[in-house]
């Protein structure tokens, strides 16, 4: 085995998901895109595969070219370690925007700040400041 990568399925808008990650976490990149052709078996420019880190941890994305009846769910999330109040503040504002917030910024005893929230695209995302 090479390595673990998280796997994220959206429904058109795996490109639009990726763009917004990698616009509010620094040092993240969309590092690859193939995009389904006029011939299908998705519609033509979305995603059939495509690569991007977060702070250098992988992700692999695609648009599903089949409807499903599930989504992403929050017992999966993606766990953010952040450095400042100024940093968990800004990324949970920008995450929860359009979506649903789990629970919100404050102190749970387990961490200086923690929030959970789940973004528009119905990925789910834990943010903690550590003490």
């Amino acid at each position: 085995m090479e390595k673990v990568t998280p796997f994220l399925m959206f429904q058109g808008n795996a490109e639009e998901a990726m763009n917004f990650y990698t616009s509010i976490i620094e040092d993240s990149e969309i590092t690859s895109i193939t995009r389904y052709g006029a011939e299908g078996p998705g519609k033509e420019g979305t995603v059939l595969q495509a690569a991007f880190s977060l702070k250098g941890q992988e992700f692999i994305c695609i648009d599903s070219n089949i409807e499903h009846q599930f989504t992403f769910t929050p017992s999966i999330s993606i766990f953010l370690t952040c450095s400042t109040e100024d940093e968990i503040d800004r990324l949970f504002e920008s995450l929860s925007e359009g979506g649903s917030v789990l629970m919100p910024l404050g102190d749970y005893s387990f961490s200086k700040k923690f929030g959970w929230t789940e973004d528009r695209f119905g990925v789910s995302w834990q943010l903690t400041l550590p003490y």
